[in-house]
């Protein structure tokens, strides 16, 4: 079991993912916590178990001298990009949110319960997109009963998954009216979202040349991501089968009809509607989580704890 008495740095901490980054941490009894953040966030208080924390600016200085056993970053890709090396050579292990080092090559990319054995002491851990980690929840058990062909998947994704801006334009106006405008950008012909999704999918399950072909798109939820996929494998599987091996696999469960509301603060991935697809080989279902834990937060907890479970923790 991982030690709580390890000290450990949320960067980001006032923000979307960092709030909830902190309440797990609550919720697992870590008693040496401190919270980063930009300079404007400086000197605030963020909410910690019964009490709070001070708001420290996160500099390469500061997160160096702190001397933190383990370190999350909830940030963008800039602000990571300048942050997290130079802590990670300071000693500290680093699990970060943000794109910077997801497809870097000799940096583990791991989602939990999928490629655990993917971590192999580097400073650096990368935690996937939020619609990766829960595309690979999903396809990682079918992949080891029955090998993967091909995926197709349509991603309804919440506006948490914009980070503050998109919870505040949400919640500015009506649900049916809130501005639905992406905040991801074209590469060629598909979103970047698209690109990620279908890259790091194949790093976290070391299959570099899965033919994955995404559509994403915001609707007006606040937390939870839905998608709808179709995987074709290469042994067939009936619905009941697939469901046997979903229903056991790690961190997912089964529901009927899984909804965003079902999965707010459920740290399983929930998987539904699985049915036959266009041919023998192919299966459809609905899987929805909640972005803010399992596709964030949670699973860079989960990663960290498999990491202090292993590692000694400083004197």
């Amino acid at each position: 079991m991982p030690t709580t008495d390890a000290r450990i740095g949320v960067v980001g901490a006032t923000g979307v993912v960092g709030t909830v980054t902190l309440e797990l941490l609550a919720e697992r009894g870590f008693s040496d916590v401190r919270a980063y953040a930009s300079s404007r966030s400086a000197g605030s208080d963020v909410g910690y178990d019964d009490g709070s924390l001070r708001v420290e600016e996160a500099t390469p200085e500061r997160l160096a001298a702190d001397g933190l056993d383990l370190c999350f970053f909830s940030v963008g890709t800039g602000p990571s990009s300048e942050l997290v090396r130079p802590t990670a050579e300071a000693g500290t292990t680093c699990i970060d949110k943000s794109d910077a080092f997801r497809l870097a090559d000799g940096i583990p990319l791991v989602v939990a319960g999928v490629n655990d054995d993917a971590i192999d002491g580097a400073g650096i851990v990368a935690n996937p997109n939020c619609s990766a980690i829960q595309l690979s929840c999903v396809l990682k058990p079918l992949d080891d009963a029955a090998g993967l062909r091909q995926v197709r998947l349509a991603t309804y994704q919440s506006m948490s998954g914009a980070g503050d801006a998109g919870v505040e334009r949400l919640r500015a106006v009506e649900p049916m009216q809130a501005d639905l405008s992406m905040d991801w950008d074209l590469v060629g012909d598909e979103f970047d979202e698209e690109l990620k999704l279908r890259e790091e999918t194949r790093k976290i399950l070391a299959l570099p040349d899965l033919a994955i072909q995404a559509t994403c798109v915001r609707t007006p939820v606040l937390v939870g991501h839905g998608q709808a996929i179709w995987v074709e494998t290469e042994e067939p599987l009936s619905p009941e089968q697939a469901g046997s091996i979903l229903g056991t696999a790690p961190h997912v469960a089964l529901e009927d009809f899984p909804t965003p509301g079902l999965a707010a603060g459920r740290d399983e991935v929930l998987i539904g509607r699985i049915r036959r697809g266009s041919n023998a080989n192919e299966l459809a279902l609905w899987a929805v989580n909640d972005n803010l834990r399992k596709g964030a937060a949670l699973n860079a907890m989960q990663i960290a704890e498999l990491i202090l479970a292993r590692e000694p923790v400083s004197a």
